[in-house]
């Protein structure tokens, strides 16, 4: 991943839910889809039933994270991934800054936005609170373990996805669930069959039931 001073996703605004930075003691990064904004991602939070969380969401430049599909070649998708990858790190410091660990940062994120999120984590890794990719795999034409380094420490991981997601292929999902457990991630895998690029409720409940268990 080359350096990225300041890209397309740099100094772009941000929305926010929940509680304040100052007064949560936990918090979730949110990762909108391609032409969605941070502004819808973080409504999906009101859902979750933890408003004492400070939910935060990037906003990507122009909508998008990246221009081709993220099976595409890295190349094709720069300077995009790599600073929507910086986006993701800034907004994790400025929550440490405030003395939330990371421990207790969830990343959330769907379609494209769940791709960024897994790859995210993948290239950082570390004890999280918890990662829901809600349709979504790591980025590449191919995915390797060789390419990523270091342990997850147990993170629970959640993945959600379609059988037949024409954006997500089932096979980049299985390699993806394949990669983060072998990172040291405790990854829980759902697939639902025929389901629409959308998130359900289901999902919704796999979220919820991971907060519960890290934050009661």
């Amino acid at each position: 991943m080359s350096e990225v001073l300041n890209g397309p996703h740099q100094d772009k605004p941000k929305a926010s839910k929940g509680l304040s930075l100052q007064k949560a003691k936990a918090a979730m990064i949110m990762i909108h889809g391609r032409g969605a904004s941070a502004e819808s991602i973080v409504q999906l939070s009101d859902e979750f039933g933890f408003p004492e969380v400070h939910y935060v969401a990037p906003q990507a430049g122009g909508h998008t994270w990246y221009p081709y599909s993220f099976l595409a070649g890295i190349n094709m998708n720069e300077p995009g991934i790599s600073s929507g990858i910086k986006a993701i790190d800034e907004l994790r410091k400025e929550i440490n800054d405030s003395g939330i660990p990371n421990e207790r940062i969830f990343f959330l994120g769907f379609s494209q936005g769940a791709c960024l999120t897994l790859e995210y984590v993948a290239r950082h890794p570390d004890k999280y609170a918890g990662v829901f990719a809600l349709t979504g795999g790591l980025i590449g034409p191919e995915v390797s373990l060789s390419n990523y380094e270091g342990n997850l420490m147990e993170t629970p991981i959640f993945i959600g996805s379609s059988d037949i997601d024409p954006h997500v292929p089932l096979e980049r999902v299985n390699e993806s669930e394949y990669i983060l457990s072998e990172l040291g991630g405790r990854v829980n895998k759902v697939i639902y069959p025929g389901m629409g690029h959308f998130v359900n409720e289901d999902e919704i409940k796999q979220v919820r039931s991971i907060m519960v268990q890290t934050l009661s």
